[in-house]
């Protein structure tokens, strides 16, 4: 009887260290990285809105009303080039963004610990800045076409606070590759992006 109460002991031991094993091992995994999502034209051509921005919330991944613009259901906005974030004076989130330059959106990964998110102000000043190679966009002249800069992301601080990288792919509806401004239709946001669910500046 007691050589079978110590064998009982010893299995419950043994269960335990093993489930602590494998526990440790869980947590030391990293996490998978946050899937790629695909948005596709996104109409913010301000004549045909009725002057108001298209919102978009990167958490759920949809289209917002602007009905709901005064809330904190939407993280993103478009309206012709101009993207707002819901933060500053643009909503009554917690959002914020800056411009990271000269990089892809699979080798972008985490947001350094130096980074500044800028907010939406007063007098048109926004987190993305406006203007051909200043944000976003070029726009070239002799064709009038604007184009998505490569290399430049857009860091998304939510509306809750969680983290998001946004890559704009075309301006046009349908994203043609090489778009004609004679045919070509334009205030169509086509983008990708990435959503951090956990509340991490890792992507």
């Amino acid at each position: 009887m007691k050589r079978s109460s110590q064998l009982a002991a010893f299995v419950a031991m043994a269960g335990v260290v093993l489930f602590a094993s494998c526990s440790k091992s869980n947590d030391s995994t990293p996490a998978a990285p946050v899937e790629a999502k695909a948005v596709a034209n996104i109409n913010s051509n301000s004549a045909s809105t009725n002057g108001h921005f298209a919102f978009y919330s990167l958490e759920r991944n949809e289209p917002v009303a602007y009905t709901d613009s005064a809330t904190t259901k939407w993280d993103i906005a478009f309206r012709s080039t101009v993207i707002i974030i819901n933060g500053g004076t643009s909503g009554p989130g917690n959002g914020g963004a800056f411009v990271q330059r000269g990089t892809t959106f699979a080798d972008y990964k985490t947001i350094s610990a130096d980074s500044t998110f800028k907010l939406d102000a007063t007098g048109g000043v926004y987190a993305v800045t406006t203007g051909s190679d200043k944000g976003w966009y070029s726009y070239n002249p002799n064709t009038h076409i604007i184009s998505p800069i490569a290399g430049n992301l857009l860091i998304v601080r939510t509306a809750t606070g969680k983290y998001a990288k946004v890559e704009v792919t075309s301006y046009y509806q349908g994203a043609p590759a090489v778009p004609d401004a004679n045919t070509a239709v334009s205030g169509y946001y086509n983008f990708r992006f990435g959503y951090q669910s956990n509340g991490s500046k890792q992507f």
